[in-house]
């Protein structure tokens, strides 16, 4: 039996910690490999059947966080390869909320079947261990860089609609990034934690509360139509929304703090 522990290269390292190889050829009886909480999402990828604890394991197996001890039980010949990832990785790069996976590893095919089936069977006719690890290499690294422009999109996007408040902003963002409604509300929501519409009256409300602070108008009609509201008394309502007061309370209040 062969052990190694690599690490990761540079495009890799900032969701890799290291990899564990195996490599078993010789298996006269049960290989057991003991599986312990060690802080680690991980993707793990076994060349033959197995069992997990006494289910069938996957070839390719999503780990979250492992809490209670585990058992791997491989009975044949066998190449294990483990990526273990930094523990922000696994919403990052699969988008599956962490807590959805502790201490429940699934089926990497349950999250992405056309391309984790392509994988799967292009490792399992891989004809070494090096083929295996640049595969499973440039499958993450896809997820690193469809993540990081995912991010990107929704950094643009974001200060797209915070510096252009009206409701038109949200369809010109989405249109600029060449992504249907549904794609940018989930990329929005999944990064920036609230709708892209929310985002945009939150913003819309917090320029209009600068303005307020500031002193700079001369009746609360300038600040709502300088922030795009329809008229004074929708920018009422809106500021009561997300303070709980009017502005006229509130600038009772301020002054005489």
């Amino acid at each position: 039996m062969k052990v190694s522990n690599l690490q990761p290269g540079n495009a890799l390292a900032g969701y890799v910690q290291r990899i564990l190889v195996i490599e078993n050829y010789r298996v006269i009886s049960p290989f057991i490999l003991p599986l312990f909480a060690n802080g680690a999402p991980t993707l793990l990828f076994l060349t033959a059947a197995g069992t997990l604890d006494n289910s069938p394991a996957n070839h390719l197996t999503l780990f979250g966080q492992t809490v209670f001890p585990r058992t791997l039980t491989v009975k044949e010949n066998f190449t294990l390869i483990a990526y273990f990832f930094k523990p922000h990785a696994l919403h990052a790069l699969f988008g599956v909320p962490a807590h959805e996976l502790a201490d429940y590893p699934v089926s990497l095919n349950l999250l992405e079947p056309g391309m984790t089936a392509e994988l799967k069977d292009r490792l399992l006719n891989a004809g070494s261990t090096k083929i295996m690890l640049s595969l499973l290499d440039n499958y993450i690294f896809r997820l690193i860089t469809r993540t990081r422009i995912a991010a990107e999109m929704v950094m643009h996007a974001a200060n797209m609609v915070a510096s252009c408040t009206s409701g038109e902003s949200l369809a010109a963002v989405q249109k600029e990034l060449y992504v249907t409604e549904r794609t940018f509300q989930r990329l929005f929501k999944n990064a920036i934690g609230i709708a892209p519409n929310l985002f945009r009256r939150i913003c819309q409300f917090n320029a209009g509360f600068q303005q307020l602070n500031s002193g700079r108008f001369s009746r609360l009609s300038d600040i709502a139509f300088a922030h795009g509201y329809a008229d004074q008394s929708h920018y009422i309502r809106t500021f009561k929304e997300f303070t709980g007061t009017t502005p006229k309370d509130y600038l009772k209040w301020a002054g005489g703090a």
